[in-house]
């Protein structure tokens, strides 16, 4: 039963469900409890979203992956996620090593880290396993505006096999882990 999802760049959503990358470096919306992001939940649905999407801050390699909103209105689900690892991190000479495993330049990662004058970004190493079926759901009202947690009426969603193997991902957090201690 899955009842939230996270909101994050069309983009990224792409990456994370072909297994591309399967970390996110968040900070939060502008309409945020208290302004921060907090990872308030374990797994959650990917939301793709179109607006703030910013070819600037977007790695040159992953630009193409860019498009307009192919059904303005819905929002097309195409994954689930869970949470395997969490950092903090709160030093702003850690993030070029982070540059190679996300998506964003190391130009964004520094603005996120600065933003609000609060230094410190999140970063979530994800198991992303695509949706058997994925969903399409009409946009409402409370979907809409610059938070990162989309609350959604309680719902059975069938997942795939994640798209990156066990011990791959398994890799992939301990290179991140070390990359950032």
């Amino acid at each position: 039963m899955t009842t939230t999802a996270l909101k994050e760049w069309d983009a990224q959503c792409q990456l994370l469900t072909t297994g591309d990358l399967s970390v996110l470096v968040r900070k939060g919306g502008i309409e945020e409890k208290q302004g921060d992001f907090q990872v308030e939940h374990r797994s959650f649905l990917l939301y793709p979203t179109f607006l703030h999407q910013n070819p600037v801050e977007l790695r040159p390699e992953f630009k193409p992956l860019l498009r307009t909103d192919p059904a303005p209105g819905q929002v097309q689900v195409p994954a689930l996620a869970e949470v395997i690892a969490v950092h903090r991190v709160e030093d702003e000479s850690r993030l070029p090593a982070l540059e190679d495993m996300q998506a964003l330049t190391l130009g964004a990662l520094e603005r996120r880290f600065a933003y609000r004058g609060k230094p410190w970004v999140h970063v979530l190493v994800l198991r992303v396993r695509p949706l058997v079926t994925p969903l399409t759901l009409p946009e409402t009202e409370a979907m809409l505006g610059c938070v990162s947690w989309v609350p959604l009426e309680d719902m059975e969603v069938q997942a795939g096999e994640a798209v990156i193997p066990e011990e791959e991902l398994t890799q992939r957090a301990a290179a991140i882990a070390q990359a950032i201690s």
